[in-house]
């Protein structure tokens, strides 16, 4: 084992994670809720701001963000004690450098939005098409959380050789 993973495993998350395997179960049930949470808020915002469901002025929508956001944040905490439990499974994992790409890419466009698109979009009313740019960020979002959750699902396929 390399020196970094044996400090990961030698971290109280990581022992708590491998000694209590129900732990697991419960954590993927919050980190699937925190996915919901984050697809069905974030996800909405972007779908209409590319035009779907138009009688919904984009700022209905947006109250819901924080909710995304709390989805986001559990699923860097759950996604934090899967990593301290299988460091292995994860630092060489393909889909997971990529999955870690994606979020990098979604956070950078959030921020870019909120600088170049929000001001636009926060008093757009309903049946109201959003101006190009703020498309165009939601569309680079909703492409970034999907590929997210499809990296997601992969990382049980893509596992370093020493795990078949």
């Amino acid at each position: 084992m390399e020196p970094w993973e044996v400090w990961v495993r030698s971290t109280d998350l990581s022992k708590l994670v491998l000694s209590h395997p129900a732990l697991w179960q419960v954590m993927e049930t919050l980190h699937y809720f925190g996915l919901t949470l984050l697809f069905g808020t974030v996800g909405l915002f972007d779908l209409r701001l590319l035009g779907v469901a138009k009688p919904i002025p984009p700022a209905a929508l947006h109250r819901l963000i924080p909710w995304g956001i709390a989805g986001f944040f559990l699923n860097v905490l759950t996604g934090i004690a899967f990593f301290s439990g299988y460091p292995e499974q994860y630092a060489y994992n393909s889909a997971f450098h990529l999955k870690l790409a994606a979020m990098t890419l979604a956070g950078a466009n959030a921020a870019l939005f909120y600088v170049m698109a929000f001001a636009d979009v926060k008093h757009l009313g309903a049946g109201v098409t959003a101006p190009l740019k703020a498309r165009v960020v939601a569309g680079i979002s909703l492409g970034s959380w999907l590929l997210v959750l499809s990296c997601g699902r992969l990382l049980t396929f893509f596992r370093p050789p020493f795990f078949h």
